[in-house]
């Protein structure tokens, strides 16, 4: 009788151990961010087998369930659980966790620098709603899913289109941190039970860990390999530049605002890191505002002047307002700048107008400051152009 009683108490602890490891998760801490746990303490039907390696990301992690579930989670403590076609939705969910059918589709895409990565991965027919107009968009696999109608514009992130979302049976919103402007526009898609995801590519430090981010998306449409060989791809070409010496160059980034502030990157924004994985130096190194929890400041143009004008290279920044195409143009935005070295020695340049839209192609832009740094030939660059005198 006393056997038995062990052996029935041994079947017991057992039978605990087997629904503890169901309910956990080695990711439980995100690198980055708030939230204490991505796993779910209540989820006693999954039973968890492994967990996306990151190299360089710290803002989402991604687990691996039997059965082929998954579990997302980013920063802010959001988690979405996707579900393999044909299987049912785990009993005991925290009532937190956004569930998914796979496959995943009919997506309202509102982060711009999303979209390179579903074009890059192959996943843009999962895409049925933008939060840009054709004409807004410089990738081509966007505007031309937009001219056949394959994705329709649903109103940009302020200003949805919530009954044009609704009747295309809207599955998850992504957005970026502009949403945080509206919180009204988040609560009103999830009561129509649209659930947002905000992806936080932009916090990451490293260049690279903003391409990792094809990872997360990878997960949630099924495009895991794909998403390993582009991410490879960029941690090859960064290999090959970091290889060389540094050159000892520094670089002024800026933008020239509308009311003739001088915008420029704080230090710990992906830009100076850029700038240093090429082989040189911003030219701002200890430039920060704690108050400023953007990766950019401005500040007057005598302030930049003083700092910026025995900068090697200046590197106009087209993104906002256009490219510029000669030194007057650039002049006739910010006179005192003729008396700058980069002007004075013909290292004036300016990136497209596209590059804030190409996340996946931050490799190439690196490659792009390291020949512009060792006096590469123009025609050699894709994302940097140098700008002529008259």
């Amino acid at each position: 009788m006393v056997r038995k009683s062990g052996i029935l108490l041994i079947s017991i602890f057992l039978m605990g151990l087997l629904w503890l490891q169901g309910c956990s998760s080695p990711s439980s801490d995100l690198k980055s961010g708030d939230n204490e746990s991505v796993s779910s303490e209540s989820c006693n039907q999954l039973v968890y087998e492994s967990s996306m390696e990151l190299e360089y990301a710290e803002n989402f992690s991604v687990d691996y369930y039997q059965g082929g579930y998954k579990l997302l989670s980013t920063k802010d403590g959001t988690r979405i659980l996707t579900v393999p076609e044909g299987k049912e939705v785990p009993a005991g969910l925290d009532e937190d966790i956004i569930v998914l059918k796979r496959p995943v589709n009919n997506i309202y895409l509102v982060s711009s620098s999303v979209m390179d990565i579903f074009s890059k991965i192959g996943a843009m027919d999962t895409i049925r709603l933008s939060g840009q107009k054709k004409d807004n968009w410089y990738i081509e696999d966007a505007r031309e899913a937009m001219e056949d109608g394959d994705i329709i514009y649903a109103g940009k992130y302020n200003q949805p289109d919530y009954e044009l979302i609704t009747s295309e049976g809207c599955s998850i919103a992504i957005e970026n941190m502009m949403i945080s402007h509206t919180p009204e526009v988040k609560e009103m898609l999830e009561s129509f039970d649209i659930p947002v995801l905000i992806e936080y590519s932009s916090y990451e430090t490293h260049p690279l860990g903003r391409v990792e981010w094809v990872k997360f998306f990878g997960a949630l449409v099924d495009k895991e390999e794909e998403a390993e060989e582009i991410f490879n791809n960029q941690v090859e070409i960064l290999n090959d530049v970091a290889a060389g010496e540094n050159t000892g160059k520094t670089v002024a980034f800026f933008y020239i605002t509308t009311n003739g502030l001088v915008q420029v990157r704080q230090s710990s924004d992906y830009i100076p890191k850029m700038i240093e994985l090429a082989g040189g130096s911003y030219i701002f190194p200890d430039l920060s505002d704690p108050d400023n929890k953007r990766s950019t400041m401005n500040m007057q143009v005598e302030e930049f002047y003083d700092g910026a004008k025995d900068a090697d290279y200046i590197i106009y920044n087209s993104t906002i307002d256009g490219e510029i195409r000669t030194v007057d143009d650039l002049l006739e935005k910010c006179p005192v700048l003729s008396d700058f070295k980069a002007v004075k020695e013909g290292n004036v340049w300016c990136t497209t107008n596209d590059m804030y839209q190409q996340s996946m192609s931050i490799g190439y832009m690196i490659e792009d400051f390291h020949k512009m740094l060792t006096g590469q030939e123009e025609d050699q660059m894709t994302y940097l152009f140098k700008i002529k005198k008259d």
